[in-house]
C-alpha cells in the first residue's frame, strides 16, 4: 500500500455523500480511504459504511465512543497500511490529482514529511494561505522553521491535514495526537518539529478547508474550547523538559501561547459565563506560571493591545 488517507466522521451525516463522492474522484491503486467512525450515536455510521462500499480501498474503522478528532486519527494511523500517511476532515475536499502530486512531492524529495499550502473556503470565496515558511523545494531540518520568535513561522501553521508523512521514517508513536478536543494540531506539530530530522515544503493547492462551518468546534463557545491551554500547557512541559534547548525556541512559545490567550479574550462574549470566568481564570494562571522576566521580555515585543488586554486580565484576577 503507498497512501493512506485517514478520515474521521463524528456526526456529519450532511457531509459524507459529498466527502465520499470526493475520495472516489482520488481512487486509485496504491491508496486506501480509512474511514474513522467516532462513536457518534446517530445515523454517520450506517451511512458511512453504505457509502464506503462504492469507494474503492475505503475501509471503516468503528470506535464505540466518542475520542474526538486526536483520539479518531489515532485510532486510523494506528489501521493505516500504507507507507505513506496523510489526513483530511471530513467536511473538506481534495482538488484532482492533488493526493498523487501530495505522494509525488515526498518520494521526490525523500524526506520525512512535507508539508504544503490549502485553499481557505468561506461561503463561495476561495483564498489561497501559504505556509509561513519561505524556504520551498528544499529539505531542511524542522526545528528551522520554529524561529524566529517575532514573526510568523512554519510552526504557525498548526493543520495536521496540510502534509504527507512517511511511516518508514517517523515511528507511527511519533504522529499521536494528545486527547484533546480542540488545538490538537499544536502539540502535536511542536513534537514532530523538534524531533524530527528532515522535511520540506511545495506550494500544492488541491486541498479545499472549510471554514467556520456551524456546529463544528471552532464555532461553538463551550468548555472545550480551552483545550487551547491544554495544548500549550504540553507544549510548554515538553520544552521544559528537553536539555539544552535553545531558549529563543521557549520564547517563540510563549509568545504564540500569549497571543492565543488574548485572541480568545478578544472572542470571549460567544462564551456562556460560567465558561468566561473560566478562560479568565485558567488563563491568568498559565500566565503567571510562566517566568516573569520571560513574560515580560515577551510583552516588550508584542508592543501591542494586546498585551494591555493579557495584563488587565492578570491584575483582575491576581491569580498565581
Amino acid at each position: 500500500m503507498r497512501l493512506s488517507v485517514v478520515v474521521p466522521f463524528y456526526r456529519a451525516v450532511d457531509f459524507i455523500p459529498a466527502a465520499m463522492q470526493n475520495l472516489a474522484r482520488q481512487a486509485q491503486p496504491g491508496v486506501e480511504f480509512v474511514l474513522v467512525e467516532d462513536g457518534s450515536g446517530d445515523d454517520t455510521r450506517d451511512e458511512l459504511h453504505r457509502w464506503a462500499d462504492k469507494v474503492p480501498g475505503a475501509r471503516v474503522v468503528d470506535l464505540d465512543v466518542n475520542r474526538g478528532l486526536g483520539g479518531a486519527r489515532n485510532a486510523g494511523i494506528d489501521a493505516a497500511q500504507g507507507r505513506y500517511l496523510t489526513f483530511l476532515d471530513a467536511d473538506d475536499w481534495y482538488g484532482p490529482g492533488y493526493l498523487s502530486d501530495l505522494v509525488d512531492a515526498i518520494e521526490l524529495f525523500g524526506c520525512e514529511f512535507v508539508r504544503v499550502d490549502h485553499v481557505q473556503v468561506r461561503d463561495r470565496t476561495r483564498r489561497v494561505i501559504r505556509s509561513p515558511e519561505g524556504r520551498r523545494n528544499e529539505v531542511f531540518a524542522p526545528r528551522e522553521s520554529i524561529l524566529p520568535s517575532e514573526r510568523s513561522s512554519g510552526i504557525d501553521y498548526p493543520y495536521a491535514w496540510a502534509g504527507i508523512f512517511d511511516l518508514q521514517q517517523i515511528p507511527r508513536g511519533r504522529l499521536h495526537f494528545d486527547p484533546l478536543h480542540t488545538c490538537e494540531d499544536r502539540p502535536w506539530l511542536w513534537r514532530l518539529y523538534l524531533d524530527a530530522a528532515s522535511h520540506a515544503v511545495v506550494g500544492l493547492h488541491g486541498l479545499f478547508y472549510r471554514r467556520e462551518v456551524a456546529g463544528s468546534l471552532t464555532q461553538i463557545g463551550d468548555e472545550r474550547q480551552l483545550h487551547f491551554l491544554d495544548a500549550f500547557a504540553v507544549i510548554l512541559d515538553d520544552l521544559d523538559r528537553r536539555p539544552n534547548l535553545d531558549p529563543r525556541i521557549h520564547h517563540k512559545a510563549v509568545r504564540s501561547f500569549c497571543a492565543i490567550i488574548a485572541h480568545h479574550l478578544s472572542l470571549d462574549a460567544r462564551f456562556t459565563p460560567e465558561v468566561r470566568d473560566l478562560l479568565h481564570r485558567r488563563a491568568s494562571a498559565a500566565l503567571y506560571d510562566i517566568d516573569s522576566d520571560e513574560l515580560a521580555e515577551v510583552f516588550g515585543a508584542m508592543g501591542d493591545r494586546r498585551v494591555d488586554a493579557l495584563q488587565s486580565l492578570m491584575r483582575r484576577t491576581g491569580t498565581r
